[in-house]
């Protein structure tokens, strides 16, 4: 089915109506216009900049988001902060969220193995040297070419390769043209991934 852009222009819903039905493993595609967003729909022609995915703390009632962001790397957030400012502070956040749903999480996939893998990376940080790395794969997908050897991800990763990682650790493969890097829209456009609400930003 794959996740449409128009649900952007939906109305958007507030977190808390939205909490009782957000599983774990519920993806958070953004919209944003940050310098590094801009990048990333230059580079993939596609409205979608940002992705992470949500994780509910298992002794309490707060919710997380789990992402890799520019500058800081690999980090969770409680998800109320996540729609209502940037890993830089920005706020209010400077464009939409949409939450989406793979349907093979949480009740198909290894769900200990998604969250193993999502903590295992945390801390894994940007410098300038991965910056540019990531950026010249950026570069290579908008070329359509595959990604050189030396430029492949490792430990460091953009968001969308992080939740890729994290996805196939849990047994869910996003299909991909392998060009270049995964993108935010591969993962809005896997057929399977389905839109479920656009939430309110604050």
């Amino acid at each position: 089915m794959a996740v449409d852009p128009g649900i952007l222009e939906a109305e958007p819903k507030d977190l808390a109506a939205l909490e009782p039905e957000i599983c774990d493993g519920d993806i958070l595609l953004c919209s944003a216009d940050d310098p590094f967003s801009r990048l990333i729909a230059w580079s993939t022609k596609s409205p979608w900049t940002h992705v992470g995915f949500a994780w509910r703390w298992p002794s309490g009632s707060r919710i997380l988001a789990l992402e890799c962001v520019q500058r800081i790397g690999v980090r969770a957030v409680p998800l109320d902060r996540f729609i209502s400012e940037t890993s830089d502070g920005t706020h209010p956040y400077p464009g939409k969220i949409v939450l989406a749903r793979h349907p093979k999480l949480p009740d198909e996939a290894d769900m200990k193995a998604l969250i193993t893998c999502g903590i295992d990376h945390m801390g894994d940080r940007f410098s300038p040297a991965e910056i540019t790395r990531i950026a010249l794969r950026i570069v290579a997908g908008r070329s359509n070419r595959k990604t050189p050897r030396p430029l492949r991800p490792s430990n460091e990763m953009i968001c969308s390769e992080y939740v890729d990682k994290c996805f196939r650790a849990a047994g869910v493969h996003i299909p991909w043209d392998g060009l270049g890097f995964i993108a935010p829209s591969d993962i809005a456009a896997d057929p399977d991934v389905i839109g479920v609400a656009r939430i309110a930003t604050r």
